[in-house]
């Protein structure tokens, strides 16, 4: 499928606000003496005759003051499915976020990375700030043509804490003076880039590491062209003082020809790209520059979607096409896979490899259903260890949260991103969860949550180095979001 089509010709407002640069108490009883005789009232208490009562009964009536404001619109809980009537519309639960900000560039940006700062890893106090790299999709401009596509290096500050969370900290979280609500803002740079970003990757960094020197991050081409790039002179001017900075690519892959390809990823035994005609080529660094191999890995009979090197076997890479399988590869074997799996009923997507748990690997297809995979059984006659059916679209990216080997993100063309948690089990006590019809709703125990509001959801990323922050871009803007759960 055409996964990175927008049908966007242009951005939305956002929600949030973002500057772009570059974006009576009862009486006591009372004994009375009757030596005494009649005393003073101390509330002072009128007392009306029959006569006084009858006489006022055509007194004009005044309304309470707030029977003349207008009734506020009733608020429901909105569940998944529900079809909403013309005057409604979704608004979030602020109480279930920690932190949530929408931003948005000029035009669509389906596909992004996350780079690596110099800021710290498990930060936890707010402000945040984050660095992500992005490629356009650029429309039509009225009058003057097609726009012309751009690599963007995006700083993204004052990512606060909603107002409902900034006034008090958990036990594990900072209470600096500096966590206070601020507007979120997006700095950024650019770089010219030929024909649309298919997709865009950052080579891997260690986590307590400095900022790589050279930092190369690879874009894949409409044209069917792989540029390489060396970002850091951007992030160095995003963060102080300009620095000179090269606006060509260092390096650019033309084994595909004219083939485009969504599917790219670098490791530590090089940058893998798969095309739309099924090959997929590995580039590596040598001491004289990168360098690609002319021969390709061939055994996939459709487009390569998606492709994840083994987090712990040198050379090992699994990938995932529109043939419907997942293959596991061995880079001193290029003829056929090692191994492969009929893994959807339609179109693989996309797959993402536990780098905790090295024997999970997670796909998503076309058909919208989510299958987790026990590696280690597939020599045999594989099946899923965890099938979910929540989404009714197409899945459009998945990935496993690094600071949590149990828990992994998915989104979806319905507009959804779910996030799981598979250390959670069913239980027998829980009461069933109707919708508005009274239907029961079949809610898997491992859903954690659903976060929306964004329109046609292409790709996301948990951001490392700030443990539980999600980071997602659509053809409307980027969400940068933190839920009570994670």
């Amino acid at each position: 499928m055409a996964k990175r089509t927008s049908d966007a010709a242009g951005i939305s407002e956002s929600n949030g606000k973002v500057q772009d640069r570059g974006q009576g108490i009862p009486r006591e009883g009372q004994k009375v003496d009757d030596e005494m005789g009649e005393f003073e009232d101390r509330w002072e208490d009128d007392i009306e005759s029959e006569e006084d009562m009858q006489e006022g009964e055509n007194d004009d009536f005044t309304p309470a003051m707030e029977d003349d404001q207008p009734s506020q619109p009733r608020k429901q809980t909105y569940l998944p499915g529900t079809k909403l009537d013309a005057d409604e519309q979704l608004t979030p639960d602020l109480s279930v976020y920690l932190l949530l900000h929408s931003l948005s560039y000029a035009w669509p940006c389906l596909s992004f990375d996350i780079l690596h700062d110099d800021l710290g890893s498990s930060r936890t106090s707010y402000p945040h700030t984050a660095f992500i790299v992005s490629g356009t999709q650029a429309g039509t401009i009225p009058g003057q043509g097609r726009a012309k596509d751009e690599v963007v290096i995006m700083r993204l500050s004052g990512l606060s804490k909603t107002q409902q969370f900034s006034d008090s900290d958990s036990e594990n979280e900072s209470n600096d003076e500096n966590d206070i609500e601020e507007d979120s803002k997006l700095d950024f740079l650019t770089i010219p880039h030929i024909g649309n970003v298919n997709r865009i990757r950052a080579a891997p960094t260690l986590l307590n590491s400095t900022i790589p020197d050279p930092y190369h991050v690879a874009t894949f081409s409409e044209t069917g062209k792989v540029h390489i790039f060396d970002v850091r002179p951007y992030i160095d001017t995003l963060s102080g003082p300009s620095k000179p900075r090269q606006k060509v690519p260092i390096h650019t892959i033309n084994n595909h020809d004219r083939s485009e390809g969504f599917a790219l990823e670098w490791g530590q035994s090089g940058l893998l790209s798969g095309d739309c005609d099924g090959k997929i080529y590995r580039t590596v660094l040598t001491e004289t520059g990168f360098k690609t191999e002319q021969k390709s890995f061939l055994g996939h009979e459709n487009s390569v979607e998606d492709i994840q090197w083994s987090p712990n076997e040198m050379g090992v890479f699994a990938s995932c096409s529109a043939d419907k399988t997942v293959k596991m590869w061995d880079v001193r074997q290029r003829s056929k896979p090692a191994l492969s799996v009929m893994a959807h009923d339609e179109d693989v997507n996309v797959i993402s490899w536990n780098k905790e748990v090295d024997y999970l690997l997670v796909s998503g297809g076309d058909e919208g259903g989510i299958k987790v995979w026990d590696l280690r059984m597939f020599k045999q006659q594989p099946s899923p260890v965890a099938h979910f059916t929540w989404h009714t679209a197409p899945i459009t990216s998945v990935e496993w949260d690094p600071n949590d080997s149990s828990v992994f993100a998915a989104s979806g063309a319905d507009d959804q991103l779910t996030l799981w948690d598979l250390s959670v089990e069913q239980d027998d006590d829980e009461v069933p969860i109707s919708s508005q019809d009274g239907q029961n709703l079949s809610i898997p125990p491992q859903l954690l949550f659903v976060h929306q509001g964004q329109r046609d959801v292409k790709e996301l990323h948990w951001h490392p180095q700030i443990p539980g922050v999600v980071i997602s871009t659509a053809s409307d803007s980027f969400n940068v979001f933190r839920t009570i759960s994670s």
